[in-house]
């Protein structure tokens, strides 16, 4: 699954490359495609089931969207904020990440609301070392998230993954009685799981745009995304979409 991280990994460095106003959704979107295939790599967004299948390699959500943005010809300007996910599989095996990017100079509350949505993936994968249950890491989230004064998005959560995009188990980024109670699960060596804070600057609350994809703010307020695929090991966690070690690169066995 490394390789399949380092790829992704790879396709965000292109992101950050050439994310700048007059740049088109759909700019980010073949980029990333293109990568994926001078890679070998099989992009795993591209034809999910829907409504309607969904068209591209990237979820491109720009400002209040908060994920599964469909890339298009939105040119971007300075100020926005545009939450690029993607994944792609190597050799049947899956990577998943998302980041948040700033266009330009973003306004300084929009700047902290990507500095709190990286900082409580941080936070995540910092308590795994430290956790037995992950309803003790999704509570030490929210607790972050609340503290900073912005809200978690609780329609959508993380996920295990392996062979398929999604598998078990849900991994959200709050806790309630309920999943304490009924989902939760042990960090155990060998489970590799797609943690993926979304934050809100407002409300928590979301709805969905007529193009059957796309997640909006109720509120119209800004939305943050960062996700990370993490395996746990006997010796912890393991960032495998992290940027390559000394000695790895894109596309080498691990």
């Amino acid at each position: 699954m490394r390789r399949a991280g380092l790829v992704v990994w790879g396709a965000h460095q292109v992101v950050a490359s050439i994310i700048r106003p007059g740049v088109t959704t759909a700019d980010i979107d073949r980029a990333v495609e293109a990568y994926f295939a001078a890679h070998g790599a099989v992009p795993l967004f591209k034809g999910v089931p829907g409504k309607v299948p969904f068209p591209a390699v990237c979820c491109t959500s720009v400002n209040d969207e908060v994920v599964h943005g469909i890339p298009g010809v939105r040119v971007l300007v300075a100020g926005d904020v545009v939450s690029v996910d993607t994944g792609c599989s190597v050799d049947g095996w899956c990577g998943d990440s998302a980041v948040t990017y700033a266009v330009g100079t973003v306004a300084p509350e929009t700047q902290r609301l990507l500095d709190c949505t990286a900082g409580v993936l941080a936070l995540a994968i910092e308590l795994m070392a430290v956790r037995n249950r992950w309803s003790d890491v999704a509570a030490e989230m929210a607790k972050y998230v609340r503290d900073h004064g912005f809200s978690v998005v609780e329609n959508f959560v993380g996920h295990g993954i392996g062979r398929k995009m999604h598998e078990d188990p849900q991994v959200p980024n709050f806790c309630t009685p309920a999943f304490r109670r009924n989902h939760d699960f042990e960090l155990e060596p060998g489970l590799v799981i797609a943690v993926e804070p979304m934050v809100n600057m407002g409300t928590k609350k979301v709805r969905a745009l007529p193009d059957h994809w796309t997640q909006a703010t109720l509120d119209g307020r800004p939305s943050a995304h960062f996700e990370h695929t993490v395996a746990i090991t006997e010796t912890g966690p393991v960032v495998l979409t992290a940027a390559p070690a000394a000695g790895e690169t894109v596309g080498s066995a691990a």
